[in-house]
C-alpha cells in the first residue's frame, strides 16, 4: 500500500454513533471502570502497573474471574493509564489520581471520546505485537528474567506486520468489488501478506508460512476484539488438536469459516482511517467533498467506485438548490483535459440524482459543443419528446467521449469489451469516420478498441484509425 495512492472512500458512521460504540467496548468500558475505582490506596510500579497485591481487588472491581482474572485488570489498567483515564502524582511513593481525560467519557463530545478511545486502540494494538505468554515463558532464564535474545522476534517487523494486515482489511472492506461489511477469510488476509503477487500456486513452503500467520492473527484479532476494531470467530480449536486423536464431532472440512473470520466494525474503520490519515496516507471519506465546489466534486469522485461516487454526489446535493447545483455541476463538466470525458459522466450521473429540477439547466447548453450530447441524452432519458436531433459529428464526438469517460473509470473491463464489440458490429464504417473527431481523446480510445476487440481484423483496423487519429492530431 503506497502513501502517494489515494485509498478507495470509506462510509463513516455518524460521530456521535461511533463514541456510543466506543464506549461500550469492553476494553475501554474497563478501563474506565478502573479509572474511578482507584483511589488514595492504589499504588502503582515504576511502569505505572498496578502492584501486584492490587490485581485481585482490580478484579474484582471489574467482575472477572477464573485464571486470566488478574491479566484482565493488568491490561485494563495498562488502557487506562495510556487513554489519560489515570495519571500517576507521587511517581516515588506510587499514587494515582483519575486523569482529565476521564471526565471526556462522560462530558466530552463524541470526538473527545473518539480521542480516548483511538489512545487506548494504539496500547491494544502495541500489546497485540508482542509475543504471547507462552513464549516468553520459554525464553525466561534461570533467574527469571526474559532472555530476548532467544525469542524470534522483532517488534519493528511485528508491529508492520499487523499494520500491513489491517491495511489490507481496511482495503478489502473499502473497495466496491471487496466484502463490504460483510466477513474476511483468515486464510485469505494471512496470504495477502506471504503469498508474492505473481506466484500462481504456492509453494509448500509458502503454505507453511500462511498457516503460521494465520495462527498469529488468530492470537491478535482475539486480542484486537475486545477494543472493538474488528469482529472476530476464531479458528476452530478442532484445527488445532492432535490430527491422531477422533474429533468430538464430524466437521466439515470445506467450510472455510472454521479457519477463522473477520471483518472491521464501523469503529475499526474509524479507527484505521484515523491511523492511516496520523501515517501520511490518503484515505478519504464520503462526505469529504459536500462542501467543496462542482469542480472538486467532479475530480475528486472520478477515482472513486460507482457506489461511493453516488454516496458522495448525494451528500452535496442535499447542501444545495436543485437549479442551482445542476448549473454549477454542467459548468464543471467542461474541458479538454485528460479527465474531462470522466467529468462528464459523473455530472450526468448526478443530474440523474437532481431530476426534472435540473432541466432548465440542461437545456440551456444543448447548443453547447461538449454539453450538448449529454443534455440530449440526459433529456431523451428524462421522457422529453422535444430533443434535437444531434448532428453525426456530435454523435461520434459524443461516442469518443464516453468510451474514454468508461476507459477512465473502469480500465479494461469486461463491460467496456462488451461496448466496444456492440460498437463495431452496429457501425460498419465506425473505424474509418472515428479517427477524424475533432477530441482529445479519440487516440487513446480507437488504441484501447484495438486492445480490447477479440476479432483480430477488426482490433487492426482500430489500430490504424487510432495510428491516423494521432498523426491529424500531431502526436
Amino acid at each position: 500500500m503506497s502513501d502517494s495512492s489515494p485509498l478507495p472512500p470509506v462510509l463513516l458512521h455518524p460521530e456521535a454513533e461511533l463514541a456510543r460504540d466506543a464506549l461500550s467496548t469492553p476494553l475501554l468500558s474497563r478501563a474506565a471502570l478502573l479509572a474511578r475505582w482507584a483511589g488514595p490506596g492504589t499504588r502503582v510500579d515504576a511502569g505505572g502497573g498496578l502492584v501486584e497485591e492490587q490485581l485481585a481487588p482490580a478484579a474484582e472491581a471489574l467482575g472477572l474471574t477464573g485464571d486470566d482474572a488478574a491479566a484482565g485488570a493488568s491490561e485494563a489498567w495498562r488502557v487506562a493509564m495510556d487513554a489519560g483515564l489515570v495519571e500517576v502524582v507521587d511517581e516515588e511513593a506510587g499514587t494515582v489520581v483519575a486523569g482529565e481525560d476521564l471526565a471526556l467519557l462522560t462530558g466530552g463530545s463524541p470526538h473527545d471520546v473518539l480521542a480516548v478511545w483511538l489512545a487506548a486502540l494504539e496500547t491494544v494494538l502495541a500489546d497485540a505485537a508482542v509475543p504471547d505468554l507462552d513464549e516468553l515463558m520459554d525464553a525466561m532464564d534461570e533467574g527469571g528474567e526474559i532472555d530476548f535474545s532467544r525469542l524470534d522476534w522483532n517488534p519493528e517487523a511485528e508491529a508492520e506486520f499487523l499494520d500491513g494486515v489491517l491495511g489490507n482489511l481496511y482495503l478489502l472492506t473499502a473497495s466496491e468489488d471487496g466484502p463490504g461489511d460483510g466477513p474476511v477469510p483468515l486464510p485469505a488476509l494471512a496470504a495477502s501478506m506471504i503469498v508474492p503477487g505473481d506466484m500462481d500456486e504456492p509453494t509448500n513452503d509458502v503454505l507453511e508460512q500462511v498457516s503460521d500467520a494465520m495462527m498469529r492473527l488468530d492470537d491478535q484479532f482475539r486480542l484486537l476484539e475486545p477494543i472493538g476494531i474488528v469482529a472476530y470467530r476464531p479458528v476452530d480449536e478442532d484445527l488445532m488438536a492432535d490430527p491422531e486423536e477422533e474429533p468430538a464431532a464430524p466437521v466439515d472440512e470445506t467450510d472455510v469459516s472454521r479457519y477463522g473470520m473477520v471483518r472491521l466494525t464501523p469503529l475499526g474503520v474509524y479507527g484505521l482511517r484515523a491511523r492511516l490519515l496520523e501515517a501520511g496516507f490518503d484515505a478519504p471519506a464520503v462526505g469529504d467533498l459536500a462542501d467543496k465546489g462542482a469542480d472538486v466534486l467532479l475530480d475528486g469522485s472520478a477515482a472513486y467506485g460507482s457506489r461511493a461516487a453516488l454516496a458522495e454526489t448525494e451528500q452535496w446535493l442535499v447542501r444545495r438548490e436543485p437549479l442551482d447545483a445542476a448549473r454549477e455541476l454542467l459548468g464543471a463538466a467542461r474541458g479538454a483535459d485528460h479527465g474531462a470525458p470522466l467529468r462528464r459522466l459523473r455530472c450526468q450521473q448526478a443530474l440523474s440524482l437532481v431530476g426534472g429540477q435540473a432541466e432548465p439547466a440542461v437545456r440551456e447548453v444543448l447548443d453547447d459543443p461538449e454539453l450538448g450530447g449529454l443534455a440530449r441524452v440526459w433529456l431523451s432519458e428524462l421522457g422529453a419528446t422535444d430533443v434535437p436531433a444531434p448532428s453525426e459529428e456530435l454523435v461520434f464526438w459524443l461516442t469518443i467521449d464516453t468510451l474514454a469517460a468508461q476507459l477512465a473509470a473502469e480500465g479494461n473491463s469486461e463491460e467496456l469489451q462488451a461496448l466496444v464489440e456492440g460498437l463495431a458490429q452496429q457501425h460498419g464504417g465506425f473505424f474509418s469516420a472515428a479517427w477524424r473527431v475533432d477530441h482529445p481523446a479519440t487516440p487513446d480510445v480507437l488504441e484501447a478498441m484495438g486492445r480490447l476487440h477479440p476479432d483480430k481484423r477488426i482490433a487492426k483496423e482500430a489500430r490504424k484509425a487510432a495510428f491516423k487519429a494521432r498523426s491529424q492530431q500531431g502526436g
